[in-house]
């Protein structure tokens, strides 16, 4: 067998282990929340308001710390960034399962917000970045098909854990989860360093012809990944603007919440589907190209979103384009970097670009809340619909100083 095929054969292995971690840390961490915020409310006698605070804190402490996790996944490795990831994971949600009051309650969303910093997409991807030479983008549009079952996993098995046993058992279980599933695998089967072999052949891989002409000044370069940031920060918010609010925009717009859900339901299998249609024909397109057209069908499903009235075909229409889009994003969002700027430091490039766009995350719900107490429902998707087009612009800008 060449090295090769090898290395080909060892991401076969490596990829779905970080695939099953993946959909553990984002179930129990990120999508665990909407099914459990409402039983914790009433334990803890608080408000909505405060339940979520501690969640948009963990997001927030997630983008602060991201720089500092890539760049210890570029000086010691995925594995050891990751694996210490499932640590704290665990612990995060062991407090939060013994949670008696808002103190303690937000103490363990900080930890969790540590957590997230170092178990999520971006470490993964820059795991992947350090481990697949040339298959980088094949690798990144694998382990976001498996990961992106993580919703449509834990939604199901966070209600009836909780129907059955109650939030507190609820999260201990997800506790034990990182311990017994991610971090044996992520121990197990996920390589200490990169081997030499995959070290030389990314490095001897050539650029796409639009990039190697002639290396990127180093100020043309900033300014690439300040308008790349600029664009994933834009997504990033709308994305989670409508995380949090779409079922209240369907309500507004005339569907009952029964409706909302069985519509909405179908964008977790469109981002699954939309990421197999890059992995089967995608990869024909230049990924400049792949994510000018996910930003102008993000904009489009905005724009049949805004045409929605009551349940009827141009709802499944908008769930259909808006999960598909969005989940073949998610792959830009990982590959891009490496693409325009290469895989040196990597991690630290991914934790970079993560720290704007988790801070979008924490504060995109609480803004929307407040901009639908004085705006129209349509107006609302409506400046969503610009922030995309706004993100367009930051990505042809950013793929121009690129190129520069």
């Amino acid at each position: 067998m060449t090295d090769a095929h090898a290395r080909s054969a060892r991401l076969t292995v490596i990829i779905p282990a970080l695939g099953l971690a993946q959909i553990v840390s984002w179930g129990s961490l990120f999508y665990a929340i909407a099914v459990l915020a409402e039983p914790m409310r009433r334990t803890l006698d608080l408000g909505a308001v405060e339940v979520f605070a501690g969640f948009s804190a963990a997001l927030a402490i997630s983008g602060l710390l991201s720089p500092f996790a890539g760049r210890l996944i570029d000086s010691h490795g995925g594995r050891h960034v990751l694996s210490r990831g499932a640590l704290v994971a665990a612990a995060a949600l062991l407090v939060l399962a013994c949670a008696q009051d808002l103190t303690m309650l937000i103490a363990g969303w900080c930890v969790a917000g540590v957590a997230m910093s170092m178990t999520l997409y971006d470490p993964a991807f820059a795991t992947l970045g350090a481990i697949s030479a040339t298959r980088y983008r094949k690798a990144v549009t694998a382990l976001t098909l498996i990961a992106g079952f993580s919703s449509t996993v834990f939604w199901p098995l966070t209600h009836a854990l909780e129907a059955r046993f109650g939030w507190r058992i609820t999260l201990a279980i997800f506790a034990l989860l990182h311990i017994a599933v991610a971090l044996p695998l992520i121990r197990l089967l996920i390589p200490r360093h990169a081997s030499a072999e995959a070290r030389a052949e990314a490095s001897a891989a050539p650029r796409p012809a639009s990039l190697a002409q002639k290396p990127a000044p180093s100020a043309s370069a900033a300014r690439g990944r300040w308008w790349l940031a600029a664009c994933f920060t834009l997504v990033s918010f709308g994305f989670s603007s409508l995380s949090a609010h779409l079922v209240g925009l369907m309500r507004l717009k005339g569907l009952t919440v029964d409706q909302a859900v069985a519509v909405l339901s179908l964008i977790g299998p469109m981002q699954v589907a939309g990421r197999v249609l890059e992995m089967s024909i995608g990869r024909r397109l230049a990924l400049r190209t792949v994510g000018a057209l996910t930003l102008i069908l993000l904009a489009v499903a905005l724009v049949l979103l805004i045409e929605v009235q009551g349940i009827g075909p141009l709802a499944f229409v908008f769930a259909v384009v808006y999960g598909g889009a969005n989940g073949v994003f998610t792959i830009v969002r990982g590959v891009l970097p490496e693409t325009l700027f290469g895989r040196e430091r990597l991690g630290s490039l991914l934790g970079w670009l993560a720290r704007p766009q988790f801070i979008a995350l924490a504060a995109a719900p609480t803004a929307v809340a407040l901009l639908l107490r004085f705006t129209p429902a349509n107006g609302v998707v409506g400046l969503l619909c610009a922030a995309d087009l706004l993100a367009l612009g930051c990505f042809a800008w950013a793929l121009r100083s690129a190129r520069s």
